[in-house]
């Protein structure tokens, strides 16, 4: 199919649009550590029941031990660290700007992969990075007298940074693992074992979070707020649609994504979430968006776009 790759780019911006309008509501009234918790099960059900029908097993069949190493740390940096950060930036500000702090992801994800994989940075990478920077800064930073002050709060910045970075240093990892997960499957396997890989890498990523926040929930002795928000019907709507629409849709599309088209393409057409997400998250909030804001975003994303496509 023509402009696959492209297409299932797009959807996974919606995707996650969609996804931050409802975690926001979810975070807030479930809290970051057991919306996360919930999350990781949901997002396990789902996926056991999708590779059951399609490989006929309901777990990643042919995952090598290599595999599940670099998938599951994966899911330690990008779940429990990077998703647990962005989570909490939502209930401090909201997920307009939460997923403003995303754009830093696939820089981050460049620089990563330069580091640890030989991948190639060139004076251009370093140029679209400084862009994106600037465009968020543009974005959240104001001038008061003769000074310059952020007009969010720091702990909110660090939690949407400590995001962005986990995200990205996860996509790596997850690249990783995929590609362990590709040389182990067996030559004569059904065709849709290489079709639902994604799914079976977003399952064992899942196992990971899920083990990383109940651990965390355990030694913090906070797993009664998890039996308590299993009682809120309206926040467990919201992380149902939560899950449905990041982990089992948006994330699996979008290893997926990478797949059918070049990554810079797909990469950036699935950062225009911070974009997507401006007019339904001020009609939902009555909240009034200033031009600045509007411009640092289109920045950022053209900081993005700048890192791949050039």
């Amino acid at each position: 199919m023509p402009y696959l790759g492209e297409i299932l780019s797009l959807i996974v911006a919606l995707s996650w649009t969609a996804t931050a309008l409802f975690a926001d509501t979810a975070s807030h009234r479930l809290g970051a550590l057991p919306l996360n918790l919930i999350r990781m099960v949901l997002s396990l059900l789902m996926l056991s029941v999708l590779l059951w029908i399609g490989v006929g097993t309901p777990w990643p069949r042919f995952a090598s031990g290599e595999a599940w190493f670099w998938l599951a740390l994966s899911g330690v940096v990008g779940y429990v660290f990077g998703d647990y950060c962005l989570f909490n930036s939502y209930i401090v500000f909201g997920s307009r700007f939460g997923q403003l702090f995303m754009t830093l992801a696939p820089p981050t994800a460049g620089i990563t992969g330069w580091l640890f994989l030989g991948e190639d940075m060139r004076w251009t990478s370093w140029l679209a990075m400084a862009v994106t920077l600037f465009g968020i800064g543009f974005s959240i930073i104001v001038r008061s007298g003769h000074s310059f002050k952020l007009k969010l709060p720091l702990k909110g910045v660090l939690f949407g940074i400590g995001a962005g970075v986990g995200q990205g240093v996860g996509l790596v990892l997850s690249k990783i693992g995929l590609n362990h997960y590709e040389a182990s499957i067996p030559a004569d396997a059904a065709a849709s074992v290489t079709t639902l890989m994604p799914f079976a890498g977003t399952y064992i990523r899942a196992v990971a979070g899920l083990i990383g926040f109940f651990l965390i929930l355990a030694l913090r002795k906070e797993l009664g707020q998890v039996k308590t928000a299993l009682h809120d019907r309206k926040g467990m709507t919201f992380a149902t649609l939560t899950t449905f629409f990041g982990p089992f849709i948006g994330v699996s599309l979008s290893l997926m994504a990478v797949q059918y088209t070049h990554a810079g393409i797909a990469s950036t057409l699935m950062a225009l979430t911070p974009v997507l997400i401006i007019l339904p998250y001020s009609l939902i909030h009555h909240q009034r968006v200033t031009f600045r804001e509007v411009l640092g975003t289109l920045i950022t994303i053209a900081g993005v776009a700048m890192f791949f496509l050039l």
